[in-house]
């Protein structure tokens, strides 16, 4: 039985013992009450011993009793809405499923996921009803026995209520805070029954935006933390073999990489010769998978296009089968890449980073002192390698200095964002112009990529006795656009200002 996903939008209400439950028929859209039900349920939260999870508002559970038992993972989206991941209960009530195993594994690091509450409730469930028998939302009365394992044992019970919405929207929310505000009733400062039974400890991470940063430090700081979001989202998504997640993940480590190479003077030396190396590796591991992506797309889509009398031979098949040989080994190194301690111990750079720990003294100074000149630099950077590509003349090399050029422009684009707050006319220009060369040069560099894979696959088509006019037609198609890139190319350089003055 295969797992299930949707989204939870509910607030909590702390109440006392004897509080009486107020008239829910007045709630905005309910038209009336179903009589209630009762439910016993029994869970155990699973979390590391350091509560790793917790520490993200993450909560996972195993669950029975009432009419979703099973393994149930909530990722915050909101103060109020999580998404939530649903597993079927299994045969070993320790044994967190595989999946749910995977989605967390960003946070959890190689640590082993241990019980760290065990929790009965006695629920009093009302649905509450539209004009069309449209069930809004459910409402729950919660009677709950909590025990804590860790970090050491502690038993308590409460009380508190949970609307949780159906098919109604926000206005029921609200309308409840009013109702249940007016009867003595505020909502429970803890986001889950978790969080309540685990008590007050070190500060959680806020879910919602840090003030505007003032420092060079603070603006580099918050951008950091934001590549991290990015990157700790699409790690799950990578690991489900969702569409476009490796892509996603390899631009946030590309962002990452780009910010350390551009304020290089405001990070201490440990992040040049420690992180960004560990930064490299996955991003060209992200990279290869990426590209095998690509290839795969590209090769259907090209083969569609072409006439049919024009298709010689088993190319299809030996490109399918080459293709997907080649992208099940690069994914292959990916899972283990992000499974390896090696990739945990980076994640945990990359968090120090967010949090401002690697700064160095200078990173105190004001942003608009600082910031800009390391931005220039970064421009001249970009200009010298133009320069070096006009003056290649082997193709091979040619097309390496090419790809320099787009590296380079990929980080003044990632650079001018990130101080858009300080020259936004200036720097929005700039990102403009910059990403017109990355775009350009990457469809050159993708052409570059194609007929490398082109020319090995005609090599094996020919030793096998195949027909290799196609592969030459279409090595022929991939380098007229290269040279139909390198024309919009010339055109783009001239866009790229000597500086952020100039922009």
């Amino acid at each position: 039985m295969a797992g299930s996903d949707s989204r939870e939008i509910e607030r909590k209400y702390a109440v006392t013992d004897s509080r009486p439950i107020p008239p829910l028929v007045s709630l905005s859209g309910v038209i009336r009450v179903q009589r209630p039900r009762i439910f016993s349920l029994e869970a155990v939260y699973f979390d590391t011993a350091e509560l790793s999870l917790d520490e993200q508002h993450i909560t996972l559970r195993r669950r029975t009793g009432g009419d979703d038992a099973g393994w149930h993972l909530k990722l915050p989206l909101s103060a109020d809405e999580r998404s939530e991941v649903h597993e079927p209960l299994g045969t070993d009530p320790e044994l967190v499923p595989a999946r749910l195993r995977r989605i967390v594994a960003v946070h959890t690091r190689g640590r082993v996921l241990v019980p760290v509450v065990n929790l009965k409730t006695r629920r009093t469930v009302r649905r509450l009803l539209g004009l069309n028998d449209e069930i809004l939302g459910l409402f729950c009365d919660d009677e709950v026995e909590a025990v804590r394992l860790v970090p050491s044992s502690l038993s308590q019970s409460w009380r508190e209520w949970e609307l949780e919405l159906v098919d109604g929207d926000s206005s029921m929310l609200d309308a409840a805070d009013t109702l249940f505000a007016a009867a003595g009733v505020v909502r429970s400062e803890s986001p889950s029954k978790l969080a309540h039974a685990l008590g007050v400890r070190e500060p959680r991470r806020s879910l919602s935006a840090p003030p505007a940063p003032r420092s060079s430090g603070e603006l580099l700081a918050a951008a950091f933390a934001d590549y991290r979001r990015e990157l700790v989202s699409q790690d799950a998504r990578v690991r489900e073999d969702l569409p476009d997640a490796v892509h996603q993940m390899r631009v946030a480590v590309a962002r990452i990489r780009a910010t350390i190479a551009t304020f290089r003077p405001l990070l201490r030396d440990e992040v040049q010769s420690r992180v960004r190396p560990e930064l490299s590796w996955i991003g060209h591991t992200l990279g290869a998978a990426r590209d095998a992506e690509v290839m795969i797309a590209w090769a259907a889509s090209v083969l569609r296009s072409e006439p049919v009398d024009l298709v010689l031979g088993p190319i299809a098949d030996r490109m399918g089968r080459q293709l997907r040989l080649d992208s099940d080994e690069a994914r292959s190194v990916l899972r283990d890449a992000l499974d390896s301690s090696r990739y945990f111990r980076l994640l945990d750079s990359v968090d120090a980073l967010a949090s401002g720990e690697l700064l160095t003294s200078q990173a105190d100074t004001r942003a608009k002192d600082a910031l800009p000149e390391l931005v220039n630099r970064r421009i001249a950077r970009l200009r010298r390698a133009m320069h070096l590509a006009d003056k290649g003349r082997d193709p091979s090399q040619h097309d390496l200095a090419l790809h320099e050029v787009r590296k380079e422009a990929k980080k003044v684009r990632y650079a001018a964002q990130l101080i858009s707050p300080l020259r936004p006319k200036r720097t929005k220009r700039l990102a403009t112009a910059a990403t017109a060369i990355q775009e350009v040069l990457g469809t050159h560099q993708d052409s570059v990529v194609a007929r490398q894979a082109l020319l090995r696959l005609s090599t094996d088509a020919h030793n096998a006795g195949e027909n290799t006019f196609t592969y030459g037609r279409l090595h022929a198609i991939e380098q007229a656009r290269a040279e139909h890139s390198e024309a919009a190319y010339e055109r783009a350089i001239r866009r790229i200002p000597k500086s952020l003055d100039t922009a």
